[in-house]
């Protein structure tokens, strides 16, 4: 077994958004407090016909590491929302894959609202995408 599949899985099967990207097959390679890094593949299905990453799919990987990267700072999951309040994008050079590294990273926690940033990386360690999220995070508890 390679060491990279034993390195954990992004996620499990079972949701509609990292079905389609194929998360299940991502692993993380780095996680701390408010820091997550990814290794991906670029699913077919994803492609425009030029075999870049479709520019509307972008969000949905942007999204998902910024939520990734929310949860690290929280021990339960059972505790709190998390929803996206405002994303933008930068789109630096097309992404072709096979694969890429992807970054979240904590810019500010704040007492409800937090802004996490998310980088794509060629193989090469090349700036692709770029991209700002504002989370909400809401207290189940208190809701």
């Amino acid at each position: 077994m390679s060491s990279q599949h034993q390195q954990p899985i992004f996620m499990r099967p079972g949701h509609c958004a990292g079905d389609l990207l194929e998360a299940p097959d991502w692993h993380v390679i780095r996680e701390a407090e408010g820091l997550v890094e990814i290794d991906a593949h670029l699913p077919t299905q994803v492609l425009n016909p030029r075999q870049q990453l479709f520019g509307g799919f972008t969000g949905t990987y942007v999204d998902m590491v910024a939520l990734y990267t929310i949860r690290t700072l929280f021990p339960a999951r059972d505790d709190y929302w998390i929803t996206t309040i405002n994303m933008r994008i930068d789109y630096l050079d097309p992404v072709l894959g096979p694969r890429m590294t992807l970054q979240g990273e904590l810019i500010n926690k704040g007492r409800s609202t937090s802004l996490v940033s998310v980088t794509f990386l060629d193989e090469a360690g090349n700036k692709l995408v770029y991209a700002l999220v504002t989370l909400r995070i809401i207290d189940k508890r208190q809701a």
